[in-house]
């Protein structure tokens, strides 16, 4: 089963998220509180924990959830996978995949260190379409 492991914010753009209970998805705006809500296409960022692996087996230690900027971390589910388009349900919420990775203007400091990110490459971006709250444990479902 897909399921979210932990909702991320952060009030201010361009550094790591911190972990919070739970999180309130508006529509069209993104997850109530955080610094990259807003009327547009990249409203909520997800980054899969094999992703995150994947990272940790190049050696980079202590990447607990947010280290990515992502502001919701899942599992069972190859996130880069889906095409542009695809509705996922998040809990109670709806969601619609908008972009899949992106440029990164300013390397994060795992960058820095390694060479090398994941986000640019598997992490995606949603736009909220139906509201509500998520929180870690619910369920992500393909609509």
């Amino acid at each position: 089963m897909a399921k979210i492991t932990a909702v991320n914010i952060s009030t201010v753009r361009g550094i790591i998220k911190t972990p919070i209970d739970e999180g309130k998805l508006v529509v069209n705006f993104g997850i109530e509180g955080d610094a990259h809500g807003g009327d547009w296409h990249r409203q909520i960022s997800l980054l899969a924990q094999e992703s995150i692996d994947k990272m940790t087996a190049m050696g980079v230690e202590g990447l607990d959830p947010g280290k990515f900027a992502e502001n919701i971390t899942t599992t069972g589910i190859e996130l880069h996978t889906l095409p542009v388009g695809t509705k996922l349900k998040l809990g109670e919420c709806l969601t619609e995949l908008t972009q899949i990775g992106k440029k990164c203007h300013h390397h994060c400091e795992i960058y820095k260190r390694i060479g090398t990110c994941i986000m640019p490459h598997e992490g995606i971006f949603v736009k909220v379409l139906e509201g509500g709250i998520v929180k870690a444990n619910d369920e992500i479902k393909v609509v």
